[in-house]
């Protein structure tokens, strides 16, 4: 009986915990990696280490503003991934989640008008062109 009310008990809970908030990663180390792995690869668009850091904290303020409206799944997925191999890049996050349709999903595109709503949008655009 205790066993059934204990493996009851774990059924409930998630197996990877969950954050409310955007994980901390230390862009700052991995921007030096980069950008000191491109010079050395002597790549001539080889990215500079504050560009790097530039791109890593806009990409982190993005996903502050759609974090919670991720469902957890999706975010520990994605955090999974962008951590993989102990390179943390909030770039690579935003990507996972976009890549996903989760992350400043676009709006879908308005129907064309028809009927007499188009008309009277023709109507209403050409009397504005009309008054300038």
């Amino acid at each position: 009986m205790k066993a059934a009310l204990l493996v009851l008990s774990l059924l409930g809970q998630p197996t990877i915990p969950i954050s409310d908030r955007v994980p901390i990663f230390n862009v700052e180390a991995l921007c030096r990696d980069v950008s000191a792995d491109d010079k050395a690869s002597g790549l001539t668009l080889a990215q500079d280490a504050g560009e790097c850091v530039r791109d890593e904290t806009i990409a982190q303020q993005q996903l502050s503003s759609t974090w919670l409206t991720v469902p957890g799944p999706a975010r520990a997925s994605c955090e999974g991934e962008a951590a993989a191999g102990g390179i943390e890049s909030y770039v690579d996050l935003l990507t996972c989640l976009q890549m996903a349709g989760w992350a400043n999903p676009t709006p879908p595109p308005k129907p064309p008008l028809r009927g007499a709503s188009k008309m009277r949008n023709a109507k209403n655009e050409l009397r504005n062109e009309l008054k300038n």
